[in-house]
């Protein structure tokens, strides 16, 4: 049986474009796209669309910054970096999925205590 491929949570591909770009340092879209599929395993796949909706809204938050540039094979691209403010949200979502995480963790680990009542 094969697992079929992830559904983002609402704000999870905005945490994972941050904290690329906070690892990685600036790169073009296709390269944070290419990078988050290859850290999951491909368990999660990005088209253009996706990718580029996630780096418009988090420009207009401020949370990254772009320029024009020229890409490995000479072509015109954009090229996205994470600013002093993209950090200090990346360490507040950090910390919210790590949180969240722990608790879906416990509750999920719960065995069946009380029996069925």
């Amino acid at each position: 049986m094969t697992q079929s491929k992830l559904d983002l949570l609402q704000g999870t591909l905005d945490l994972m474009v941050l904290q690329t770009l906070a690892s990685m340092g600036t790169q073009h879209g296709y390269g944070i796209a290419r990078r988050i599929e290859q850290v999951s395993g491909d368990a999660v796949l990005l088209n253009q669309g996706t990718i580029y909706a996630s780096l418009v809204r988090l420009q207009q938050r401020g949370w990254i910054s772009a320029e024009w540039g020229a890409s490995e094979n000479n072509r015109k691209a954009k090229f996205y970096a994470i600013t002093a403010q993209g950090r200090k949200q990346l360490a507040e979502d950090t910390a919210y999925w790590r949180r969240l995480a722990g608790v879906m963790g416990r509750v999920l680990a719960m065995s069946n205590e009380g029996g069925d009542r």
